[in-house]
């Protein structure tokens, strides 16, 4: 499989849905809900090669943003960077296994974990609105580790969602803002696309002709989408939280009806 098989509405396709992805990334996380479906519909690509060339350009869009973030949030890195480290460890050691277990495994209990999260989210509107932190010291370092951890392992097995679930998890465990919670969880998502990469790019898994056209796409839109929330504040970034948590719910949803489904189609 490669970039010169693919036509020009193709690869137009999925520039803009790399684009859009990197938007959605740098205000909550969940990307991975436009960009990964896209390349699962080009002819003969497999999973695999669609979840590592994912990876790649996230990696643009994610450092952008976290770059971006950093300028003007300030986020602390005294936590940021050592979950961040944790989350690639994790994320690699997810990437080793997305090869050998079916993401339908684990689909209808992320569609649970979503669900609790609207649903907490809405229901406590005073949530992530102000920093209040949980822990100090010690505790708070383990606290975001065992995150990172968890989120990173779950980012190298299948991906979408990732950014929304450190969100939710740097809010509801620590007590950061809606907005602060972002940024620091864009420098995370850098580490658990870099982890996962680390192992897919040496098994020749990553498409690179496209996954770095895709990630020129996926800066810009994680550039102008950093640059959006960190002007509009932790309300907005609430809202389109809520947003990307509904259609993560649907999309996870359907796919579950559809595997379901399908043996009494054929």
């Amino acid at each position: 499989m490669g970039v010169e098989q693919l036509t020009v509405g193709v690869v137009a396709l999925l520039l803009v849905a790399a684009l859009a992805a990197g938007w959605i990334d740098a205000v909550v996380g969940g990307g991975g809900l436009l960009q990964l479906p896209a390349l699962l519909l080009v002819p003969g690509m497999s999973p695999v090669q669609a979840l590592a060339t994912n990876k790649l350009a996230g990696v643009f869009g994610t450092t952008t943003s976290s770059i971006t973030y950093y300028r003007r949030v300030r986020p602390d890195l005294r936590t940021a960077l050592p979950t961040a480290a944790v989350a690639l460890v994790g994320s690699y050691a997810g990437a080793s296994l997305a090869g050998s277990l079916p993401a339908s495994v684990f689909k209808p209990v992320i569609i649970v974990a979503l669900v609790v999260v609207a649903v907490v989210t809405i229901a406590r509107p005073s949530l992530g609105a102000v920093t209040a932190l949980r822990h100090t010291g010690r505790t708070h370092q383990l606290v975001a580790a065992g995150i990172g951890l968890g989120v990173g392992f779950y980012d190298g097995l299948i991906g979408p969602g990732t950014g929304t679930f450190l969100l939710m998890g740097l809010i509801a465990a620590l007590g950061y803002d809606f907005l602060t919670s972002s940024a620091t969880a864009k420098i995370v998502n850098v580490a658990t696309n870099l982890g996962a990469l680390l192992y897919f790019a040496p098994h020749g898994h990553v498409l690179w002709a496209l996954g770095l056209g895709m990630g020129v796409a996926n800066a810009v839109g994680g550039y102008v989408g950093s640059r959006m929330a960190t002007a509009r504040g932790s309300r907005f970034v609430r809202v389109a939280f809520i947003v990307v948590v509904g259609a993560l719910i649907v999309k996870l949803g359907w796919d579950v009806v559809q595997e379901n489904l399908r043996p009494l189609w054929s």
